[in-house]
């Protein structure tokens, strides 16, 4: 019995009591709420079912409670139901029906936990998008790991998820950048406001070598050489680099393209058609402030030149011809004002604000030793994706920076992130996993293999809470994806583990010396492949591989 089955059961079962006692089923919830208790001493399941409906019933919550725990105790499934406090029902499941999660998850294999809440529901989710004017940074790497992991998490769900990567290569940062490399390639020191660091002799040392005579072209045609090949080249390298840490994107959209296609025209000449463009002082304006931003912005400078703006809403606008429901931006910590910004520019263009959704992230700092990391000799300024990955590997690096919510700043040691220790949380779970697997392969040499006939015999109180957070796991998914937290996957897998290995040391999976094999030993090892199947999916879902040795 699933947490879903059981609060269907829930459901079903109050309907009948309220029912009985002449009293309203129209008052009970559209969802039925059942959790796992933290004290196991109170049941495998509680709710609070009574304590919600008995208000809006006019019966007492604790004698409704009874009714509750009296007609669910007759019911096929459940072993025991019992009242607690004021109104809580707490609830025992017989070990056969549990054993129904077992045999779920190896039906459904690499599908378990998933479903089709989202279906045809379209979304682009916008993530890094760095400026191609240097490597990708620790922040930026943050949003690689998360986004990658969001963008799987809602697949899950069943929405139909575009990853898009925005090329900024549009503005005052491409020029800083241009200079720096020209500067570079001529020996001179890098400009005050330009961009230091290895790379950009490097970048500058593979322009000469693709035009040789780059340095005797002037004015733009210069300009226009080291931007061109300078530009992609560096964003030759991000994706390069992106590839390795296994985040790749679906589209990648230039900013430039949005003024040079004609869509920021576009864009204001559907705004000029709402009435959302005004003018004062010589510039274009966007009545931001109507739609809830905190100042009215800017779209066409007194110059005549876009402001940044401009790009943002044809961008919008793009997306929403392309047919995506919802625009999920992730950005950085210093873009809270983004949020108003988009969501304005979204009503002003006639749109439901939410189709927009901005998510940001905080600050990551790297730690050694206890101090902080110093800054990366080849990037110049910051800590780099590359850097990261050197110092603790990939999945180390993808989970780390998955594990906590994206709202909080985390600081990653790398002493402990390298370490191959149960104190690594990504070692914790991968050795689970590679634990797994090599039981299997004993099983394997002894002719034994999982056997789902006889699941009723895996009472013991370990068997019990592993199979329960097996349970859990649809319902982690779920709410990862609804609430955009992919850390609910990590926390949730090294609680699995933790399980797991509370089971394993408690319970003989394999027989032992002259042990016949029997059915409890098939059950159990069934109950492991589950376990297995359960881990890996998480860790597919976080982008982390699922060792077979470790």
């Amino acid at each position: 019995m699933t947490p879903a089955d059981l609060a269907a059961l829930l459901r079903t079962t109050a309907a009948a009591v309220l029912t009985e006692h002449d009293l309203d089923p129209d008052a009970l919830p559209a969802t039925v709420t059942v959790e796992r208790p933290r004290n196991p001493e109170h049941g495998d399941y509680a709710t609070n079912l009574a304590l919600q409906l008995g208000k809006k019933v006019g019966a007492n919550p604790r004698e409704l409670a009874g009714w509750l725990a009296a007609a669910l105790v007759a019911a096929d499934g459940i072993a025991a139901a019992e009242v607690a406090g004021p109104g809580f029902v707490n609830l025992r499941i017989e070990a056969s029906a549990q054993g129904v999660i077992v045999q779920n998850i190896l039906d459904a294999g690499p599908g378990y936990g998933s479903s089709q809440v989202l279906a045809g529901t379209n979304i682009n989710l916008e993530f890094v998008s760095a400026n191609p004017t240097g490597p990708i940074h620790i922040g930026g790497t943050r949003w690689a790991a998360v986004g990658d992991a969001l963008g799987r998490l809602l697949s899950t769900q069943g929405a139909d998820v575009v990853r898009e990567y925005y090329f900024n290569d549009h503005g005052t940062q491409i020029d800083r950048f241009v200079n720096s490399v020209i500067a570079a390639a001529k020996g001179e020191p890098t400009p005050d406001d330009g961009y230091a660091g290895d790379y950009i002799g490097d970048i500058a040392n593979q322009v000469l070598a693709k035009a040789p005579d780059a340095l005797s072209l002037t004015g733009d045609q210069q300009r226009e050489t080291f931007r061109s090949i300078g530009v992609d080249l560096m964003f030759e390298h991000i994706k390069e680099s992106l590839h390795e840490f296994g985040t790749d994107f679906d589209v990648y959209t230039h900013e430039d393209s949005m003024h040079t296609s004609g869509r920021v025209d576009q864009a204001i000449a559907k705004l000029r058609e709402t009435g959302n463009i005004y003018e004062k002082d010589g510039a274009t304006w966007l009545r931001t402030t109507e739609f809830g931003d905190d100042k009215d912005r800017v779209v066409i400078k007194s110059d005549g030149h876009p402001a940044y703006i401009a790009g943002d809403l044809a961008y919008y606008l793009d997306k929403r011809q392309r047919g995506f429901d919802l625009c999920i931006y992730m950005l950085g910590a210093d873009h809270h004002g983004y949020i108003a910004r988009l969501k304005a520019a979204a009503a002003a263009l006639g749109d439901d604000p939410d189709t927009v959704e901005v998510l940001i992230g905080q600050m990551v700092n790297l730690v050694r030793d206890g101090q902080p990391m110093r800054m990366s000799k080849r990037a110049g300024t910051v800590i780099t994706l590359d850097d990261l990955v050197d110092a603790i590997g990939v999945d180390a690096a993808r989970y780390a920076l998955t594990r906590s919510s994206v709202d909080t700043p985390i600081d990653i040691d790398l002493q402990l992130w390298s370490s191959a220790s149960s104190e690594n949380p990504v070692y914790y779970v991968q050795y689970a996993h590679a634990r797994l697997s090599a039981l299997a392969r004993n099983a394997a040499d002894l002719g034994l293999a999982p056997d789902t006939a006889h699941l009723d015999l895996l009472t013991h109180e370990k068997e019990g809470a592993l199979i329960r957070n097996l349970g859990e796991f649809a319902r982690v998914l779920n709410s990862g994806a609804s609430l955009r937290e992919p850390h609910r996957v990590c926390r949730y897998l090294e609680d699995l583990a933790g399980d797991y290995h509370r089971f394993y040391d408690s319970c003989r999976v394999l027989p032992q010396g002259d042990e016949e094999p029997g059915d409890l030993h098939r059950a159990r090892l069934a109950l492991c492949a589950a376990t297995r199947q359960v881990i890996a999916n998480g860790l597919g879902i976080l982008g982390v591989s699922a060792p077979e040795r470790m």
